[in-house]
């Protein structure tokens, strides 16, 4: 009997996913574990697998277009089998924003099983036959596609292509930026909203509305910081950032101050007795928070090691769901931008989100005369349904403590 292959959830916060190109065509057999699609989430692109065996009889979204979550993406049984009225019957409707109605696609199917739905999964350009997300993927990596030895049918190049290839000395680019050219006519350029910015908007719209925020600043010395980080760097097995040292005070500090650990439920709060704190990262769709958990039973070198593997799963667009969800508590660091200070709006589910700013040299009385420390603010967003004031400002404190004198988080 035929089976309906629908639109599944891949994060928490996932409304709907956009196909980005289409892996398998109508009439092909496929298996278990075949990858059926590249979907585009709100957090990252994603393979979606196939869970059953048959022949792919129909495809209800075109690449390009997106689909609600649980939203009909295609239908796998045996060939020539009748599934009009499997689709009639089904609850979910095939994504709103393709404009060809289920019944249209059907009729197509049925009448001319060899015919299939338009997909991008090939290119038309015959000297580099490659997928559109291996031609994505490329290109931020700043990979020469052409260079690629292709593994998918009839040499084309795919996803799994450029994970494993290893150039010599490619560059990273940086990401894209818009080009303007000096004009004398009026112009724009309107650019869609990806998943991932159109997620990131509802949900800090919704955090910035409904939570009633409050802000706390506070200026930390970092002189002995800066010496400790030197010196844990000559025995440490990976490089220790200041933003893991930060990691690290903030997770102890938690657990001095469990009150600041929590999440507004709405009908109560909760308290985690678990401490997961999530690092904020920018990159060209837009941000994602990568979480390091269970930080405050973890070493700096532990901590570093892991954020570093987050980060670089984060730019590849390879993180999956658990490893950017369940945070307790948020960082958000623009200090290696030269921002010397902001405020941020909190993560959902978090009570309070840090915003860092950059370290800076500035003149201080020392003794009878003057001299120079190195100093860096942090502003702490709290939610003042959940955290009060004074826990907020206790919980600064202590890790003011703990930055300004690093050892005692080695102990």
């Amino acid at each position: 009997m035929a089976e309906v292959i629908r639109m599944p959830r891949l994060s928490d916060t996932m409304a709907e996913g956009v196909i980005v190109a289409w892996n398998k065509k109508v009439g092909d057999k496929i298996k278990p574990g075949d990858v059926l699609a590249d979907v585009e989430t709100d957090k990252a692109t994603m393979e979606l697998e196939n869970y059953v065996e048959g022949t792919l009889l129909f495809i209800g979204v075109e690449a390009g277009k997106a689909a609600k979550v649980d939203g009909i993406l295609a239908v796998v049984g045996k060939e020539g089998e009748d599934f009009a009225n499997l689709l009639q019957e089904s609850a979910a409707p095939i994504a709103a924003s393709s404009n060809d109605t289920a019944e249209k696609t059907v009729e197509q199917n049925t009448a001319a099983p060899a015919v299939t739905a338009p997909t991008s999964s090939n290119s038309n350009d015959d000297r580099i036959k490659a997928s559109p997300l291996a031609k994505k993927i490329a290109a931020e990596k700043g990979i020469d596609i052409s260079k690629l030895s292709g593994t998918g049918d009839g040499g084309r190049v795919i996803k799994k292509d450029v994970d494993e290839y290893t150039p010599g000395a490619a560059k990273t680019e940086s990401a894209p930026v818009m080009n303007f050219v000096a004009t004398t006519t009026e112009s724009h350029t309107d650019v869609p909203l990806t998943q991932m910015r159109k997620t990131i908007a509802r949900r800090l719209s919704e955090s910035k509305f409904s939570a009633p925020h409050f802000y706390l600043t506070m200026e930390i010395n970092m002189d002995n910081a800066m010496a400790s980080r030197t010196a844990l760097n000559e025995v440490s097995p990976v490089k220790i950032s200041f933003n893991d040292m930060i990691i690290k005070a903030c997770a102890m500090a938690l657990r001095q101050h469990p009150d600041a650990n929590s999440s507004w439920m709405n009908d109560f709060v909760r308290y985690n007795h678990h401490i997961h704190i999530g690092s904020a990262l920018a990159l060209p769709d837009g941000l994602i928070v990568p979480v390091i958990k269970f930080a405050d039973q973890k070493s700096l070198s532990q901590i570093a090691a892991e954020a570093k593997n987050l980060y670089a799963k984060a730019k590849d667009k390879k993180l999956q769901p658990a490893e950017f969800s369940g945070n307790t508590f948020t960082i958000s660091n623009l200090g290696m931008m030269d921002i010397e200070e902001f405020t941020a709006i909190i993560n959902p589910p978090d009570s309070c989100i840090l915003a860092v700013g950059r370290i800076k040299e500035v003149v201080v009385k020392k003794g009878d005369g003057f001299g120079v420390a190195n100093v860096m603010k942090l502003s702490l967003s709290c939610d003042h349904r959940s955290v009060d004031g004074a826990v907020g400002a206790s919980f600064l404190q202590t890790l003011k403590k703990f930055l300004e004198n690093p050892v005692t988080m080695l102990v």
